[in-house]
């Protein structure tokens, strides 16, 4: 890639969806211009411009053109910066099919079940939600099993597509152990995700991007206080 290259990144440092991109442009040694938007606040003008349909992060800005959707932002730094770095998707069309699914499994049906029983103030609800999710887990870690091949990652040697997926949500399972006690990460259970959890965080990649435990703790408080506050006036 030429001198000219100019990538800037749009993103909140809570949300896991804006982690996966930073982890994405560390692996590919890409340098990038970070601009933190305001989770509560009015939106920028280059958000709204560059992301006018959803108005969400993380948007990248490659030489002016913005890409949007975390997944698809990580698809594209793969392969803009191909030459740098090992592959983040796997290189055989089966094992790249497994990681889209395992990815599409986390974010369109895992994590929204996890957020809904986060908010929801009926308690049978909420275990309910929390029965999907542990059964999630369970389910991520035959996967896991079955995809890393006794390797440390889903993506081999190396962190991949599926580690940058599920990784985005580790801080918030750790903060969620804190703050509630809720232990989802569970050795008894998931002996294989809660060592490649503690593998993941530890990458060099991975260290100074994702947010401190106890902030993200911190933060998760409020965010419920919010959430629950906004179903109650629904």
């Amino acid at each position: 890639m030429g001198e000219t290259e100019e990538v800037k990144l749009l993103g909140v440092w809570f949300s896991p969806y804006a982690i996966r991109p930073k982890i994405a442009l560390r692996l590919k040694s890409v340098d990038y211009e970070y601009f933190e938007e305001d989770l509560f606040g009015s939106k920028s003008e280059l958000l709204l411009k560059s992301n006018p349909v959803h108005k969400k992060v993380p948007v990248l800005i490659h030489n002016n053109k913005p890409i949007l959707e975390s997944l698809n932002i990580v698809e594209y730094i793969d392969e803009t910066w191909n030459a740098s770095g090992q592959s983040i998707l796997p290189s055989h069309p089966y094992d790249r099919a497994q990681a889209r699914f395992w990815s599409a499994f986390v974010d369109d049906k895992w994590f929204p079940a996890l957020k809904a029983a986060a908010i929801t103030k009926s308690d049978e609800s909420k275990e309910k939600g929390m029965k999907e999710v542990e059964g999630g887990l369970l389910q991520l870690e035959e996967a896991f099993i079955a995809i890393s091949k006794g390797k440390p990652f889903f993506g081999g040697e190396a962190i991949g597509f599926m580690d940058i997926c599920l990784g985005s949500f580790v801080g918030i399972l750790k903060a969620r152990e804190k703050l509630k006690g809720e232990k989802l990460l569970d050795e008894t259970k998931v002996p294989s995700l809660c060592k490649w959890a503690d593998q993941f965080l530890s990458d060099d990649t991975v260290k100074n991007v994702v947010p401190e435990i106890d902030k993200v703790a911190e933060f998760l408080g409020e965010l419920e206080v919010r959430a629950q506050s906004a179903v109650s006036r629904t």
